[in-house]
């Protein structure tokens, strides 16, 4: 099987290098070089619409990142676009007081998630979790946090620990995904003293494969909250608008106390949500502090109702299920086709290819040869984070793919 071409990203390269003498690393986060394969993904872009990504080197690439996560519709999504546009050309964002938008959005969402009743809004991912956090502790008048998954980069549960003294985490303990019995110890240790059981009810563990609950799981954490008097919340950043308009709730049946919104809600602009159950919600009206000057801009709010307009009037969500089943399955028979010891994970609107680990190690060199030739034919997934299908990726796209991906197997095939 012949190697693709290697990528030109000089001027990737060149940015990168100014960058590093201007920016700690050179860019923040998941968007490090060393977080796809060095030398081969490019590190700046500079368009994108519907689908379909250019890096500042002219490269072309159907992308299965979607900004990771936050868009839903497509890139350059002209209704949303134009609806934001013409709230800021006509009225302005940025207010000293709340603007209508907020009551509208907060009317919405209780139309559309189960555990809705009310709603805070805010701007971040992290943002939204840790007002969890604090919600709960102030309502139970507890302290203890059981997590699972990832929810963001503030100091009670960001991963890398550096400049975190260790007392900021001391109280909050992880449980893995599907492990009921991990949960239920720690409960049994320090249910009394807990204030939440934060989790992502849809399994999307960083680096590793994807996982639906297991018969009783989330039935069982939803009882454990219960038995202790602890506040149950959701983490649905990326399932939320994706698997179901009301999340992995309305998806699986079980309602959580609180839950964390965001990426899809409003196609890539700048929004998330707490929303829950009244009871638990009203602490954070007398007991504790959660403000920020851009909160209440409208943009957000803005983009939020126009993508859930269209989300709802284009049976958006129906279109990615039914387009991306079909497609993971034809993923999954090329990856019975190439035994290389390729795995698929994951539903329809997110998804994950991954490599069993071997004892010689073997699996890291498939692993890269397969994500290198996805992205030098043009194909933008991660080695280390699972993909998502857009509304705007067209059934010729995802044709595309699959001939892309049947060749990188079929190169790794050939090569070991």
């Amino acid at each position: 099987m012949k190697e693709a071409q290697k990528l030109n990203i000089t001027k990737s390269r060149e940015l990168f290098e100014e960058a590093s003498g201007l920016v700690p690393g050179g860019v923040l986060g998941a968007r490090k070089p060393g977080d796809f394969i060095e030398g081969e993904y490019p590190i700046f872009l500079e368009t994108a619409k519907g689908c379909r990504l250019t890096d500042v080197d002219g490269n072309e690439f159907i992308d299965f990142l979607c900004g990771y996560g936050p868009i839903i519709l497509g890139y350059l999504e002209e209704e949303v676009d134009d609806a934001v546009c013409k709230q800021i050309k006509e009225k302005g964002f940025c207010f000293t007081l709340t603007q209508k938008f907020q009551n509208a959005l907060a009317k919405k969402l209780t139309e559309i998630v189960p555990s809705s009743e009310m709603s805070i809004f805010l701007k971040t991912g992290s943002d939204a979790t840790t007002a969890t956090i604090r919600i709960a502790r102030a309502y139970t008048g507890k302290i203890k946090v059981m997590r699972c998954g990832y929810h963001g980069w503030h100091d009670w549960c960001v991963e890398m620990k550096g400049g975190i003294p260790s007392k900021f985490y001391e109280d909050v303990f992880e449980f893995q995904y599907n492990r009921l019995d991990q949960l239920e110890e720690l409960m049994a240790t320090h249910g009394d003293e807990t204030a939440a059981i934060i989790m992502t009810p849809f399994g999307h563990p960083n680096h590793q494969k994807m996982q639906e609950p297991n018969p009783g799981f989330l039935e069982g954490a939803r009882d454990l909250a219960d038995k202790y008097g602890a506040v149950l919340v959701y983490d649905e950043i990326r399932t939320a608008f994706r698997l179901r308009m009301g999340g992995a709730q309305e998806l699986y049946g079980v309602t959580p106390d609180l839950t964390v919104l965001g990426k899809a809600i409003a196609n890539g602009y700048p929004i998330s949500v707490v929303t829950g159950k009244k009871d638990v919600m009203m602490a954070a009206s007398d007991k504790l502090f959660i403000s920020s000057t851009f909160f209440p801009n409208s943009k957000g709010f803005v983009a939020a109702l126009k993508t859930i307009e269209i989300l709802e009037r284009d049976k958006v969500l129906e279109n990615i299920w039914e387009k991306g089943d079909r497609f993971i399955e034809k993923i999954r028979a090329l990856l019975d086709k190439y035994d290389v010891g390729a795995e698929l994970t994951g539903v329809a609107p997110m998804f994950y290819i991954t490599f069993k680990k071997d004892e010689t190690g073997a699996y890291k060199g498939k692993r890269k040869d397969f994500y290198t030739q996805l992205i030098r034919k043009g194909f933008f997934f991660s080695p280390y984070h699972h993909a998502y299908i857009s509304f705007r990726h067209t059934e010729e796209d995802l044709k595309l793919t699959l001939t892309a991906i049947e060749e990188s197997l079929a190169y790794v095939k050939e090569k070991y």
